[in-house]
């Protein structure tokens, strides 16, 4: 039989609301009255009960994560992170794996019947209106990866992939590349159509010649091995920017399968600088995006707004840096 808060207010000889309140962050009690409840508690091995000390605050300490990107390891960065971050902090992870079907409806629906303090949403793939449901349901909301907009109804925090895609841009310029093609994530992310526009606009500023734009169906392997294949057969490109590490792992297993060499027939680009990225058998350079400044950015900000849910919408943008290994050929002078 679990302990009850009266059995250890009995032993403690103090009240019920007393044992409460010793257990209730913030709440006032004497430092006498702590010890003895704290010492009773111990010696009957209460626990307090976490769903009871809710219903007495209206606070779950529950952060829900709304992500639809399990497949790729990058998420695994996101998940510990988040979790642990949280956890230092005293609050409790929930994860949920958002679908293409379900509507912003149905998830507000849902974090609200668990009565989340918060939400962070992880993904990029989503319109800045399906944060914004829950804003309108008064969760607390942070976008992470989002999209950048200066007017932006909700917390934003991530980086600038304009930026970013002309970082590519000027990396293939320094490297003598000028035949260059962009294999992105799926066409709908809005990270995939800024990476695009600020890659097409600084290669056409620096000269170069974008003979590809192509998109993979999701952030797998898989996905980016089948549409390298097609850039293979009909196009004629030196260097390729993919809009993700997984993406481009598999594009370079696609073009060693065509006979190609890696960095002397084609060189590659990659994203986000997962741990794979370093492995010998691709060696792969990237762009990395500091996840672990973003994700302890958000939770910050997240923690923040539950305390004060009346905070004015915030962006915050980290920079982005190159990674060089060796998918890509020498810089020139």
């Amino acid at each position: 039989m679990a302990v009850t808060l009266k059995e250890v207010a009995e032993l403690a000889g103090v009240s019920r609301s007393a044992v409460s309140r010793t257990f209730t962050d913030g709440a006032s009690v004497s430092a006498r009255t702590r010890e003895k409840v704290e010492k009773a508690a111990k010696a009957l091995g209460y626990r307090p009960s976490l769903i009871a000390r809710s219903l007495a605050t209206n606070r779950t300490k529950l952060i829900g994560l709304v992500a639809n990107n399990f497949q790729n390891p990058a998420f695994l960065d996101v998940f510990d992170l988040f979790t642990s971050e949280l956890q230092e902090r005293g609050l409790r992870p929930l994860l949920v794996n958002l679908s293409d079907e379900t509507s912003p409806k149905e998830f507000v629906e849902l974090l609200r019947q668990y009565n989340v303090d918060g939400v962070i949403v992880a993904t990029s793939t989503l319109p800045t209106s399906f944060a914004g449901a829950f804003q309108t349901a008064g969760i607390p909301v942070i976008h992470t990866f989002g999209k950048y907009q200066a007017n932006a109804q909700v917390h934003v925090v991530g980086i600038d992939n304009e930026n970013c895609g002309a970082m590519a841009a000027e990396t293939f310029h320094g490297r003598g590349y000028r035949k260059v093609a962009l294999l992105g994530g799926p066409e709908t992310a809005t990270s995939t159509q800024d990476r695009g526009t600020g890659f097409e606009r600084r290669s056409s500023q620096l000269g170069l010649d974008v003979t590809s734009i192509r998109y993979a169906e999701n952030y797998t392997y898989r996905a980016g091995r089948e549409a390298m294949a097609t850039v293979l057969a009909e196009d004629d490109v030196e260097a390729i920017f993919c809009g993700d590490d997984l993406i481009c792992m598999g594009a370079m297993d696609a073009a060693r399968a065509a006979g190609k060499r890696i960095p002397e027939d084609i060189g590659f680009l990659g994203f986000n600088d997962i741990a794979m990225a370093g492995w010998d058998a691709y060696a792969l350079t990237t762009i990395r995006q500091p996840i672990r400044d973003i994700i302890m950015s958000a939770v910050e900000l997240v923690v923040g707004m539950v305390e004060n849910p009346s905070r004015s919408p915030e962006i915050r943008l980290f920079p982005c840096s190159v990674v060089e290994r060796g998918s890509l050929r020498p810089a020139t002078d």
